[in-house]
């Protein structure tokens, strides 16, 4: 009877303990599942708040490092320069600044599909949020806007740098088509200019010749030299500079009749800010005053007037650099 009991007791304990590890093991499962679970939620946050996903590149620019979405589809594009690129390569952003549009891009000036986004000068902020852009693009004129634009989608600065103005170029090209996987097409757009820009440098290291870029406003004459925002007829082509500039504000040197006549060049390239911002254009009677009139510029006809919505609104694109080269060398091929 003893053994009996023993033997049924034994046989209730084990049941009992079998029972127990039973419980036990399902507790150890699901806690091991929830911990699991906490683990590779973390590393999903940790990745979201780092940027460190597949799905995401690090651009990194003049203002900062900006995470950005792997092939944009939805680019607003403040920079004209910028915007000329991208049209080159077959991208058409959602939003572009249409006041001061230069006429060669009146196809998205005109498409209705294409929001405008203010200017170049002053973005509508409000037209940029209502695209819900993936990337915007800007450059120096936006500059002071950076924060705010960078509160409603991730912002990159993509302005050419006027002291290194060639490889900065050629590398804001190079960094667009990777945005965009157009890295083919534009290393054969860019071997194409570099051979047309290389021809000309050419020709106009063996010309003697010196210029002097200027801007007239309202009277006015501000002189821009090498490394300039209008360096681009001595760094790029090298035509040779009548004088050495001092200045390197965005607005340029000031200069008066008197110190352009005495500087005497041999070429003067000159853009017309009015035309370009007002439309109105100056009258050239008081642009070629008694002062330039003495200039050899002016005695050998070699005084040129460039394209404002080229040479004051634009630049740093693959189209207008091409269009600035074709256009300096066709004015100095015709005269």
């Amino acid at each position: 009877m003893t053994l009996l009991k023993r033997t049924i007791e034994k046989f209730v304990i084990t049941l009992t303990f079998k029972e127990h590890m039973k419980k036990h093991n399902i507790i150890i499962l699901a806690l091991y599942i929830i911990a699991v679970s906490t683990f590779l939620s973390a590393c999903n946050s940790a990745n979201k708040q780092t940027g460190d996903t597949t799905d995401s590149v690090e651009i990194t620019h003049k203002l900062g490092k900006t995470p950005i979405k792997k092939l944009p589809t939805r680019i607003v594009t403040l920079d004209i320069g910028a915007l000329e690129t991208l049209t080159a390569l077959g991208v058409t952003p959602v939003g572009v600044p249409k006041k001061y549009m230069p006429e060669y891009l009146d196809g998205l000036k005109n498409n209705a599909d294409v929001a405008d986004v203010g200017s170049v000068i002053e973005p509508d902020f409000e037209a940029i949020n209502a695209v819900s852009p993936d990337l915007i693009l800007m450059s120096t004129r936006q500059e002071r806007f950076y924060e705010e634009l960078s509160h409603i989608a991730p912002t990159i600065f993509i302005g050419t740098d006027n002291k290194n103005y060639l490889p900065s170029f050629k590398e804001n090209t190079m960094l667009l088509a990777s945005i965009v996987n157009k890295e083919d097409e534009a290393n054969e757009k860019l071997q194409a200019l570099e051979a047309k820009i290389k021809s000309a440098q050419e020709r106009f290291e063996q010309d003697s010749s010196k210029a002097l870029f200027l801007i007239y406003n309202n009277g006015k004459f501000s002189a821009f030299g090498q490394g300039s925002r209008f360096g681009f007829i001595h760094d790029v082509l090298h035509i040779k500079p009548v004088m050495e500039l001092q200045d390197e504000s965005v607005h340029g040197q000031k200069v008066s009749n008197e110190l352009i006549a005495e500087a005497n060049p041999d070429y003067l390239f000159i853009v017309d800010r009015n035309a370009a911002v007002v439309g109105k254009k100056a009258n050239l009677s008081e642009v070629e005053n008694p002062l330039v009139k003495q200039t050899n510029a002016y005695k050998n006809q070699k005084i040129f007037y460039l394209d404002p919505n080229l040479w004051f609104i634009s630049g740093g694109g693959l189209t207008s650099v091409d269009l600035m080269v074709d256009d300096i060398v066709k004015k100095l091929e015709a005269k």
